[in-house]
């Protein structure tokens, strides 16, 4: 296996949300550290840990030798970072709450909804990280983006069209309005009744046009389903909104961690419009700068 002549190692299980986490760290350590370089690797099959074992032993050079840092996100990820911790020596950073015990990894960044344990290897962000950084804004332009069914959340198409319908009442900016892989073939049977209203489905976008589109809006609204969108747009410094949906019996961490952003009016929602003045979230570049301190790089 060839060397990876990297500082940090994404491990990836493959899911584009868990990448962007770990990439959301990654570029806050390389604007920290421009010299740092990074390159991303597939979880480590049993017969690939055994091989750095026998690496380790006779003293051998692989693939591994000169990283100083791993990032996972996911549950999968979580043997193979550990395997590199104990194998080869570096660190070992995990972005969220692990199946494994925190203390285990040498850094464990986790959401606050996700109530992360009191540990000094431990820190508590909120929201999941993410690539999101503020742009120049352009003060007419505005961005709806539809989730869809979740377990968090009752849907309703007509629930979310009637607050989408009072926005477009009560504003003067032009709206540009996206769904998601969740949103259901229904929901856009209603755009033709507002023609002032431009609508891009996401099939229709690249990976990078969210982002660029967040850059540049001075206003997102997100359907409350979509909660990794909700910390994108404040991370992207977006007058962030949100169309609430009632909450499924019992509720979850996730509608916790909403309730918490409107009660400090980082969010605001149709009935609440009034908003804090905090600066964009910038979660990662906190993150990034806890993990310089350590000088693991």
């Amino acid at each position: 296996m060839e060397s990876l002549v990297s500082d940090i190692c994404i491990i990836s299980d493959g899911k584009p949300g868990h990448v962007n986490q770990s990439l959301g760290l990654v570029d806050a350590l390389r604007r920290a550290a421009p010299q740092l370089s990074c390159t991303e690797h597939t979880i480590l099959s049993w017969r690939a840990i055994f091989a750095l074992i026998a690496a380790r032993v006779t003293g051998k050079q692989h693939a591994f030798s000169h990283v100083k840092l791993v990032v996972g996100t996911g549950r999968r990820t979580h043997l193979s970072l550990l395997a590199l911790q104990w194998i080869v020596g570096c660190k070992a950073v995990v972005l969220m709450r692990p199946s494994l015990p925190s203390a285990w990894f040498s850094a464990a960044i986790i959401p606050e909804h996700d109530q992360p344990p009191e540990l000094p290897n431990t820190l508590a962000t909120l929201g999941a990280l993410n690539r999101m950084q503020p742009g120049t804004k352009q003060v007419d332009q505005g961005l709806i983006l539809v989730g869809g069914p979740s377990k968090h959340f009752d849907w309703s198409d007509d629930h979310i069209w009637q607050q989408i319908d009072s926005l477009l009442e009560d504003t003067t900016q032009q709206w540009l309005l996206t769904t998601s892989r969740r949103t259901p073939e229904s929901f856009l049977q209603r755009a033709a009744d507002y023609p002032q209203l431009c609508v891009m489905p996401f099939e229709n976008t690249s990976r990078h046009w969210l982002p660029e589109q967040l850059a540049s809006a001075s206003a997102c609204w997100v359907t409350e389903d979509s909660i990794s969108m909700v910390y994108e747009a404040l991370s992207a410094g977006c007058e962030t909104g949100v169309f609430e949906l009632p909450i499924k019996s019992g509720g979850s961490r996730v509608t916790r961690g909403l309730a918490r952003l409107k009660a400090s009016m980082r969010v605001m929602t149709l009935t609440q419009r009034q908003r804090s003045t905090d600066a964009p979230l910038a979660e990662a570049d906190r993150a990034a700068a806890w993990i310089m301190k350590k000088g693991w790089l």
